[in-house]
């Protein structure tokens, strides 16, 4: 199949299961078209079937604000006919959804009918959708998709309950691809951070107010308090200074590393004992997922789609939203030398539900379906 893939292409959520998604489909023989405004930054280098589409943004002085909408529909159209796209799927709701129905309508005006499968992530229901002068679009758009996935039954849930839905809505996970042991590697470059008797928390982010990344500080106060550790955070964001700031006032900046923004974070979680993700709501949780997959036991809330993700007890632990004190309490119990080693296990099995190897499979299905059925 010819595919193509709407997407953000930063380092969110939604953009890196699109892109892994995409890589995944090229390298079992589809052709796999990325229609966005910059390269995906989990694209990588160069593949075979892979293919990408720049929505170029035209600084016209008519506009204060570019019709980014218009353009990436007319891009979608333009790809459709002359790469002859048998499906599209768009990845966020707002504008994607919207600019997707749009390029189909004016395709279809043409003569060509091209399905489009929409994935909701998160944020564009739990947060964007619930802005009423948002709503109308993303109920029409949810509505008028061919498909609707969400990455977590909490999202499926969330979304029938904020929106007049009136078509079927399929729960596809998130899923982690393979990635290859680092063994040697691993040990240096964790030398360079910790020592070996300390232990190394880690916590990955947008460093926005949902992340309660401020919790995270206050978890690593308490932990340190009563073990040698280190606390590695990753990415930025507009909370980062309140944490750079929290850091100072509680005397932990020489034990706290803040990395920025990074390209591929398994190499940073491959070296980690404990993954910290306290925040106020997950749609689904794909950085604990991440940690879990190299086998790094996870103390989060109890939130959204987390508790699908993180079993209390066998992947780590759950606690409610701003229970510092608790979850400061379940990152020492895994920390036990005597419990360590079966969290860590219980963390990477119970990852494997969410292989790749099963994941893909239900995305091929939802395409043949759509595709047949508009032949």
């Amino acid at each position: 199949m010819k595919i193509g893939i709407v997407l953000y292409p930063t380092f969110g959520g939604s953009g890196v299961v699109a892109t892994e998604l995409g890589k995944a489909l090229a390298a079992k023989g589809h052709q796999v078209h990325f229609i966005t405004y910059s390269q995906p930054v989990r694209l990588g280098s160069f593949r075979e079937n892979i293919f990408y589409h720049e929505v170029s943004i035209t600084d016209y002085p008519l506009f204060d604000f570019q019709p980014y909408e218009t353009q990436l529909a007319s891009k979608m159209v333009d790809v459709v006919k002359y790469e002859k796209l048998d499906i599209l799927h768009v990845h966020y709701a707002i504008p994607h959804a919207s600019a997707a129905f749009m390029a189909q309508q004016i395709l279809k005006a043409e003569g060509i009918y091209i399905p489009f499968v929409t994935t909701l992530h998160g944020t564009d229901i739990t947060l964007v959708g619930k802005d009423p002068s948002f709503e109308p679009v993303i109920t029409f758009c949810i509505n008028h998709s061919d498909a609707v996935t969400t990455v977590s039954e909490s999202l499926k849930q969330d979304t029938l309950a904020h929106f007049k839905v009136s078509t079927d809505i399929q729960v596809i996970p998130n899923f982690v691809p393979p990635s290859p042991p680092h063994g040697a590697e691993r040990a240096y470059i964790r030398s360079k951070y910790a020592q070996d008797e300390q232990a190394i928390l880690c916590h990955i982010s947008n460093f926005r107010p949902v992340k309660r990344t401020e919790d995270v500080i206050r978890i690593f106060a308490q932990v340190r308090a009563q073990k040698d550790c280190k606390l590695i955070l990753v990415g930025d964001g507009p909370d980062r200074y309140a944490c750079e700031r929290l850091c100072r006032e509680l005397h932990l900046c020489q034990d706290v590393i803040f990395l920025g923004k990074v390209r591929d974070t398994v190499h940073v979680l491959e070296i980690v004992d404990v993954f910290l993700l306290p925040s106020e709501t997950e749609s689904f949780g794909l950085a604990a997922l991440e940690a879990m997959a190299v086998g790094v036991p996870v103390v989060s809330s109890n939130t959204g789609g987390i508790p699908e993700v993180n079993i209390h007890g066998v992947s780590g632990y759950l606690a409610d939203v701003g229970q510092t004190d608790q979850m400061a309490a379940y990152v020492l119990d895994i920390l036990d030398p005597a419990n360590l080693q079966a969290m860590k296990v219980g963390a990477l099995q119970t990852s494997q539900k969410f292989n790749l190897a099963e994941i893909l499979p239900q995305y091929e299905e939802l395409y043949r379906k759509l595709v047949q059925k508009n032949a």
